[in-house]
């Protein structure tokens, strides 16, 4: 397989250090440069905790692209950051893999818009685990004959947002082939504010945040002497990495913006 050059941003965090990994044992792909918030100048090898790799780390991603000219960024950072970058990567013809949540509906068609000016692919991954890409395709098949559902979401206490863009993806998913409804009674009251939840068209989604949790997310479904569960599980950020990869991949291919890994997982 042709070689895949790599710029991966936020390489001291959990996802990116497990990317970095990936791009390290994966034989076709060439990690050139790191984006870090910090450390400018240094090799990858001189920060603690990270591998021996002799490649440099940029605080300027613009300075990194001009001077690298990779294929694919790999972006892990913030919902903030994620924009930015993704819009910088494509005035430059690098294909971004953005794993952070955040995009509003409005942010998402415009940089499609964007990329498919410039022909240049982009994906905008709220989940890589290729678990939790098939978890919302049951689900979404579940709820074309099991309409009263509710999502519950649980990931660990340093996860900034709420709900998590995979509970989002999945409402919007099971919203495609469900008719909007209101659940539970019809007289139904909240004693205490937020007791029942997010509502999605009259679905509920119900955010955790634990010590102890990765990521993982229940979909329940109920109806007449019948309930049905549809769970997915992240152990541990390795998880992750084979959509990495596939995404990595794909988005080579690819002359649009893609948001979740559904559309490209045949």
């Amino acid at each position: 397989m042709k070689e895949i050059t790599l710029i991966i941003a936020g390489p001291r965090g959990n996802m990116g250090k497990e990317a970095v990994k990936l791009a390290e044992q994966t034989p076709h792909f060439k990690l050139l440069a790191v984006v870090d918030t910090k450390n400018e100048g240094k090799r990858l090898r001189d920060i603690s905790d990270m591998p021996a790799l002799d490649i440099p780390v940029y605080t300027d991603l613009e300075k990194c692209f001009t001077e690298q000219k990779p294929d694919v960024l790999i972006d892990l950072t913030s919902p903030e950051s994620g924009r930015v970058h993704l819009e910088l990567a494509l005035d430059y013809g690098v294909r971004p893999v953005i794993g952070t949540t955040g995009f509003s509906q409005e942010d998402i068609e415009r940089l499609r818009a964007k990329a498919e000016e410039k022909e240049v692919g982009a994906i905008i991954a709220p989940n890589f685990a290729i678990g939790a890409i098939l978890m919302m395709k049951f689900a979404q098949t579940a709820a074309r004959y099991m309409p009263d559902v509710e999502i519950l979401e649980m990931h660990h206490d340093k996860k900034l947002d709420a709900p998590s863009g995979t509970a989002q993806k999945t409402a919007q998913l099971i919203s495609e082939v469900r008719e909007a409804k209101k659940q539970g009674h019809p007289e139904e009251t909240e004693d205490l504010p937020g007791a029942r939840g997010a509502e999605v068209e009259g679905m509920r989604i119900h955010s955790i945040r634990l010590p102890g949790l990765v990521a993982h997310q229940e979909v329940l479904f109920g109806g007449p002497g019948q309930t049905l569960t549809i769970r997915h599980d992240s152990i541990n950020r390795a998880s992750f990495m084979p959509g990495v990869r596939l995404s990595v991949e794909t988005v080579l291919s690819l002359k649009t913006l893609v948001y979740g890994l559904e559309h490209i997982i045949d």
